[in-house]
Protein backbone atom coordinates (compact mmCIF):
# COMPACT_ATOMS: atom_id res chain seq x y z
CA UNK A 1 0.00 0.00 0.00
CA UNK A 2 1.77 3.31 -1.28
CA UNK A 3 -1.35 5.83 0.99
CA UNK A 4 -3.10 5.86 3.80
CA UNK A 5 -6.32 3.95 3.59
CA UNK A 6 -8.90 7.10 4.20
CA UNK A 7 -6.99 8.93 1.16
CA UNK A 8 -10.17 9.44 -1.53
CA UNK A 9 -9.37 7.80 -5.14
CA UNK A 10 -12.74 9.46 -6.83
CA UNK A 11 -12.36 12.95 -8.47
CA UNK A 12 -15.06 15.93 -7.43
CA UNK A 13 -17.55 16.02 -10.42
CA UNK A 14 -15.89 12.76 -11.62
CA UNK A 15 -13.65 15.41 -13.54
CA UNK A 16 -10.03 13.97 -15.31
CA UNK A 17 -7.67 13.79 -12.52
CA UNK A 18 -4.10 15.49 -12.50
CA UNK A 19 -4.47 17.98 -15.97
CA UNK A 20 -2.03 20.45 -15.24
CA UNK A 21 -3.82 22.38 -18.47
CA UNK A 22 -6.98 23.15 -16.45
CA UNK A 23 -7.13 26.49 -14.87
CA UNK A 24 -9.12 24.68 -11.75
CA UNK A 25 -8.35 22.63 -9.44
CA UNK A 26 -9.10 20.55 -6.21
CA UNK A 27 -6.86 19.16 -3.92
CA UNK A 28 -8.01 17.09 -0.51
CA UNK A 29 -5.97 17.13 2.73
CA UNK A 30 -7.27 14.46 4.64
CA UNK A 31 -5.70 15.99 8.13
CA UNK A 32 -7.58 15.98 11.31
CA UNK A 33 -4.85 15.29 14.49
CA UNK A 34 -6.21 18.79 15.86
CA UNK A 35 -9.53 18.59 16.23
CA UNK A 36 -11.12 18.96 19.62
CA UNK A 37 -13.92 16.81 20.17
CA UNK A 38 -15.09 14.31 17.49
CA UNK A 39 -11.95 12.71 14.95
CA UNK A 40 -13.55 12.05 11.64
CA UNK A 41 -12.87 15.15 8.93
CA UNK A 42 -9.72 12.96 7.51
CA UNK A 43 -12.60 11.17 5.63
CA UNK A 44 -13.96 14.42 4.75
CA UNK A 45 -12.41 14.67 1.04
CA UNK A 46 -13.65 11.56 0.17
CA UNK A 47 -17.37 12.37 0.83
CA UNK A 48 -17.32 15.89 -0.04
CA UNK A 49 -16.09 13.93 -3.75
CA UNK A 50 -18.84 11.72 -3.93
CA UNK A 51 -21.69 13.54 -2.98
CA UNK A 52 -20.45 15.76 -5.66
CA UNK A 53 -21.18 13.04 -8.27
CA UNK A 54 -25.13 14.24 -8.50
CA UNK A 55 -23.92 17.35 -9.59
CA UNK A 56 -24.76 15.41 -12.81
CA UNK A 57 -23.20 18.15 -15.78
CA UNK A 58 -22.47 20.49 -13.16
CA UNK A 59 -24.40 23.66 -14.27
CA UNK A 60 -25.25 25.79 -11.88
CA UNK A 61 -28.89 27.38 -11.64
CA UNK A 62 -27.49 31.18 -10.42
CA UNK A 63 -24.56 31.49 -12.69
CA UNK A 64 -25.25 29.40 -15.49
CA UNK A 65 -21.96 27.72 -15.88
CA UNK A 66 -20.40 24.48 -14.92
CA UNK A 67 -17.22 23.70 -13.85
CA UNK A 68 -16.79 20.59 -16.41
CA UNK A 69 -13.78 20.93 -19.03
CA UNK A 70 -12.45 24.14 -16.55
CA UNK A 71 -11.67 21.68 -13.65
CA UNK A 72 -9.22 18.97 -12.40
CA UNK A 73 -8.88 16.99 -9.38
CA UNK A 74 -5.41 16.44 -7.83
CA UNK A 75 -6.03 13.96 -5.67
CA UNK A 76 -5.04 14.07 -1.71
CA UNK A 77 -2.30 15.60 -0.99
CA UNK A 78 0.55 12.96 0.64
CA UNK A 79 1.34 14.12 4.13
CA UNK A 80 2.36 12.45 7.72
CA UNK A 81 -0.69 12.09 9.76
CA UNK A 82 0.81 12.33 13.42
CA UNK A 83 2.12 14.89 13.75
CA UNK A 84 1.12 18.76 12.84
CA UNK A 85 4.39 20.73 12.09
CA UNK A 86 5.43 17.38 10.21
CA UNK A 87 1.77 17.75 7.98
CA UNK A 88 2.74 21.26 7.99
CA UNK A 89 6.31 20.93 6.85
CA UNK A 90 5.32 18.66 4.29
CA UNK A 91 2.39 20.36 2.79
CA UNK A 92 4.29 23.79 1.81
CA UNK A 93 6.63 22.61 -0.68
CA UNK A 94 3.81 20.83 -2.52
CA UNK A 95 1.76 24.00 -2.94
CA UNK A 96 3.37 26.34 -4.88
CA UNK A 97 2.83 24.26 -8.11
CA UNK A 98 -0.64 24.06 -7.46
CA UNK A 99 -0.84 27.99 -6.84
CA UNK A 100 0.91 28.51 -10.19
CA UNK A 101 -0.88 26.22 -11.84
CA UNK A 102 -4.74 26.53 -10.94
CA UNK A 103 -7.29 28.16 -8.84
CA UNK A 104 -7.57 25.85 -6.18
CA UNK A 105 -10.04 24.55 -4.32
CA UNK A 106 -8.98 22.88 -0.79
CA UNK A 107 -11.12 19.71 0.66
CA UNK A 108 -10.18 19.11 4.85
CA UNK A 109 -9.51 17.79 6.80
CA UNK A 110 -9.57 19.98 10.21
CA UNK A 111 -9.42 23.57 10.14
CA UNK A 112 -5.61 23.96 11.45
CA UNK A 113 -4.95 23.16 7.24
CA UNK A 114 -6.05 27.17 6.66
CA UNK A 115 -2.61 28.12 8.13
CA UNK A 116 -0.21 27.06 6.12
CA UNK A 117 -2.42 27.66 3.41
CA UNK A 118 -2.72 31.39 3.91
CA UNK A 119 1.36 31.69 4.38
CA UNK A 120 1.54 29.82 0.93
CA UNK A 121 -1.16 31.90 -0.62
CA UNK A 122 0.68 35.07 0.71
CA UNK A 123 4.15 33.33 -0.57
CA UNK A 124 2.59 33.15 -3.89
CA UNK A 125 1.15 36.87 -4.14
CA UNK A 126 3.74 38.73 -2.26
CA UNK A 127 1.08 40.47 -0.16
CA UNK A 128 -1.55 39.41 2.50
CA UNK A 129 -4.92 38.25 2.26
CA UNK A 130 -8.47 39.76 2.84
CA UNK A 131 -10.44 36.45 4.77
CA UNK A 132 -14.19 35.59 4.33
CA UNK A 133 -14.71 33.10 7.20
CA UNK A 134 -17.54 31.05 7.95
CA UNK A 135 -17.82 28.80 11.37
CA UNK A 136 -19.30 28.56 14.25
CA UNK A 137 -16.42 29.09 15.96
CA UNK A 138 -13.93 32.37 16.41
CA UNK A 139 -10.55 30.20 16.28
CA UNK A 140 -8.86 33.38 17.75
CA UNK A 141 -8.00 30.86 20.53
CA UNK A 142 -3.97 31.90 21.81
CA UNK A 143 -2.76 28.03 22.41
CA UNK A 144 -4.59 24.68 21.56
CA UNK A 145 -5.61 23.00 24.90
CA UNK A 146 -1.72 23.92 26.43
CA UNK A 147 0.02 23.31 22.61
CA UNK A 148 0.71 25.83 20.59
CA UNK A 149 -1.17 25.58 17.25
CA UNK A 150 -4.43 24.01 16.45
CA UNK A 151 -7.50 24.14 14.54
CA UNK A 152 -9.11 26.49 17.11
CA UNK A 153 -6.33 29.37 16.73
CA UNK A 154 -5.70 29.58 12.88
CA UNK A 155 -6.98 32.83 13.01
CA UNK A 156 -5.09 34.62 15.92
CA UNK A 157 -1.46 33.42 14.03
CA UNK A 158 -2.71 34.42 10.52
CA UNK A 159 -2.89 37.80 12.44
CA UNK A 160 0.11 37.85 14.38
CA UNK A 161 1.80 36.86 11.58
CA UNK A 162 0.74 39.54 8.83
CA UNK A 163 -0.81 36.84 6.55
CA UNK A 164 -4.01 38.33 6.42
CA UNK A 165 -5.58 42.36 6.41
CA UNK A 166 -6.71 42.61 9.97
CA UNK A 167 -9.43 45.15 8.57
CA UNK A 168 -10.85 42.57 5.62
CA UNK A 169 -10.95 39.53 7.80
CA UNK A 170 -14.73 38.83 7.99
CA UNK A 171 -16.55 36.23 9.81
CA UNK A 172 -20.35 34.91 9.65
CA UNK A 173 -21.80 32.55 11.67
CA UNK A 174 -20.10 32.45 15.14
CA UNK A 175 -21.74 31.90 17.95
CA UNK A 176 -19.93 28.95 20.15
CA UNK A 177 -19.23 29.77 23.88
CA UNK A 178 -15.79 31.64 24.70
CA UNK A 179 -14.59 34.54 26.14
CA UNK A 180 -15.45 37.98 24.94
CA UNK A 181 -11.46 38.84 24.12
CA UNK A 182 -11.73 35.66 21.72
CA UNK A 183 -14.99 36.22 20.09
CA UNK A 184 -14.55 39.67 19.67
CA UNK A 185 -10.70 39.79 18.53
CA UNK A 186 -11.19 40.04 14.60
CA UNK A 187 -13.59 43.10 15.17
CA UNK A 188 -11.13 44.34 17.61
CA UNK A 189 -8.28 44.00 15.01
CA UNK A 190 -10.38 46.29 12.74
CA UNK A 191 -12.28 43.04 11.54
CA UNK A 192 -16.11 42.52 10.91
CA UNK A 193 -18.06 39.71 12.72
CA UNK A 194 -21.59 38.99 11.46
CA UNK A 195 -22.40 36.35 14.47
CA UNK A 196 -24.99 33.84 14.03
CA UNK A 197 -27.49 36.23 16.07
CA UNK A 198 -27.32 38.88 14.01
CA UNK A 199 -28.16 36.44 10.60
CA UNK A 200 -31.07 35.11 12.25
CA UNK A 201 -34.06 35.42 9.68
CA UNK A 202 -31.89 36.38 7.15
CA UNK A 203 -31.93 34.23 3.93
CA UNK A 204 -32.65 35.84 0.74
CA UNK A 205 -29.87 38.64 -1.24
CA UNK A 206 -32.98 41.28 -0.24
CA UNK A 207 -32.64 40.36 3.52
CA UNK A 208 -28.64 39.74 3.47
CA UNK A 209 -28.79 43.16 1.32
CA UNK A 210 -27.11 45.67 4.38
CA UNK A 211 -24.97 42.39 5.16
CA UNK A 212 -23.41 42.32 1.57
CA UNK A 213 -23.51 46.00 1.03
CA UNK A 214 -21.17 46.18 4.07
CA UNK A 215 -18.62 43.42 3.39
CA UNK A 216 -18.03 44.89 -0.12
CA UNK A 217 -18.20 48.60 0.78
CA UNK A 218 -15.26 47.09 3.01
CA UNK A 219 -13.56 45.04 0.24
CA UNK A 220 -13.51 48.04 -2.08
CA UNK A 221 -12.20 50.67 0.68
CA UNK A 222 -9.40 48.65 1.07
CA UNK A 223 -8.72 48.64 -2.84
CA UNK A 224 -10.17 44.97 -3.48
CA UNK A 225 -7.48 42.99 -2.15
CA UNK A 226 -7.18 39.22 -3.10
CA UNK A 227 -9.63 37.10 -1.08
CA UNK A 228 -9.76 33.72 0.36
CA UNK A 229 -12.43 32.13 1.66
CA UNK A 230 -12.31 29.47 4.34
CA UNK A 231 -15.73 27.62 5.46
CA UNK A 232 -15.63 25.69 8.19
CA UNK A 233 -18.92 23.14 7.40
CA UNK A 234 -20.12 23.90 11.29
CA UNK A 235 -20.81 27.02 10.35
CA UNK A 236 -24.12 25.70 9.81
CA UNK A 237 -26.81 24.68 12.27
CA UNK A 238 -26.40 20.69 12.94
CA UNK A 239 -29.64 20.74 11.45
CA UNK A 240 -28.16 21.24 8.18
CA UNK A 241 -24.41 19.56 8.63
CA UNK A 242 -24.35 17.16 11.85
CA UNK A 243 -21.63 15.19 9.95
CA UNK A 244 -18.95 17.72 11.79
CA UNK A 245 -16.55 17.20 15.00
CA UNK A 246 -17.96 20.29 17.05
CA UNK A 247 -21.54 20.99 16.21
CA UNK A 248 -23.17 24.26 17.89
CA UNK A 249 -27.00 24.48 17.52
CA UNK A 250 -28.24 28.20 16.50
CA UNK A 251 -26.44 28.07 13.08
CA UNK A 252 -26.82 29.12 9.58
CA UNK A 253 -29.05 27.18 7.18
CA UNK A 254 -27.95 26.08 3.69
CA UNK A 255 -29.70 28.99 2.38
CA UNK A 256 -28.00 31.75 3.99
CA UNK A 257 -24.46 30.34 2.91
CA UNK A 258 -25.75 29.93 -0.83
CA UNK A 259 -27.33 33.79 -0.88
CA UNK A 260 -23.44 35.12 0.76
CA UNK A 261 -21.48 32.82 -1.88
CA UNK A 262 -23.77 33.89 -4.48
CA UNK A 263 -24.14 37.94 -4.13
CA UNK A 264 -20.29 38.12 -3.35
CA UNK A 265 -18.95 36.05 -6.01
CA UNK A 266 -17.87 39.48 -7.86
CA UNK A 267 -15.04 40.05 -4.84
CA UNK A 268 -11.17 39.09 -5.94
CA UNK A 269 -11.48 35.61 -4.46
CA UNK A 270 -8.11 33.62 -5.27
CA UNK A 271 -8.87 30.26 -3.65
CA UNK A 272 -10.97 28.73 -0.85
CA UNK A 273 -11.27 25.64 1.43
CA UNK A 274 -13.92 23.73 2.52
CA UNK A 275 -13.07 21.96 6.17
CA UNK A 276 -14.49 20.03 9.43
CA UNK A 277 -16.65 17.39 7.23
CA UNK A 278 -16.94 14.49 9.40
CA UNK A 279 -18.79 11.81 7.58
CA UNK A 280 -19.19 9.31 10.52
CA UNK A 281 -21.60 11.46 12.42
CA UNK A 282 -23.24 12.31 8.79
CA UNK A 283 -27.07 11.77 8.45
CA UNK A 284 -28.43 11.14 4.70
CA UNK A 285 -25.08 12.35 3.72
CA UNK A 286 -26.48 15.60 4.39
CA UNK A 287 -23.29 17.35 5.20
CA UNK A 288 -21.44 16.21 2.20
CA UNK A 289 -24.08 17.46 -0.15
CA UNK A 290 -23.82 20.93 1.56
CA UNK A 291 -20.28 21.05 1.24
CA UNK A 292 -19.98 19.55 -2.26
CA UNK A 293 -21.94 22.43 -3.64
CA UNK A 294 -20.47 24.99 -1.46
CA UNK A 295 -17.50 24.11 -3.71
CA UNK A 296 -19.27 23.86 -6.59
CA UNK A 297 -20.96 27.07 -6.24
CA UNK A 298 -17.73 29.04 -5.19
CA UNK A 299 -15.94 27.63 -8.66
CA UNK A 300 -19.32 28.18 -10.64
CA UNK A 301 -19.02 32.21 -9.09
CA UNK A 302 -15.93 31.75 -10.22
CA UNK A 303 -16.17 30.85 -13.09
CA UNK A 304 -19.05 33.86 -13.89
CA UNK A 305 -17.06 36.59 -11.98
CA UNK A 306 -14.18 35.91 -14.70
CA UNK A 307 -16.40 35.50 -18.03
Amino acid sequence: MSTFAFHSNSSFMKVASGDIAKPYAIAGIAWDGCVTNRPGARFGPRAIREASHMLCDGTHPHFDCSPEGLLTDVGDLTLPNTSLEGMRAAMMPLLPPLLAGHHMAWLGGDHSITLPLLRAYKAHLGRPLAVIHFDAHCDTWEDHFGEPSGHGTWVYEAIQEGLVIKEGFVQFGIRSAGLREARDYVRDQGGQIFDARSLRGLESPDQLAPVLQAVCERMAALGHPPVYLSLDIDCLDPAFAPGTGTPEPGGMSTNQVFSLLEELADLNFVGMDCVEVAPPYDHAELTSYAAAQFVWSYLCGRIAARA
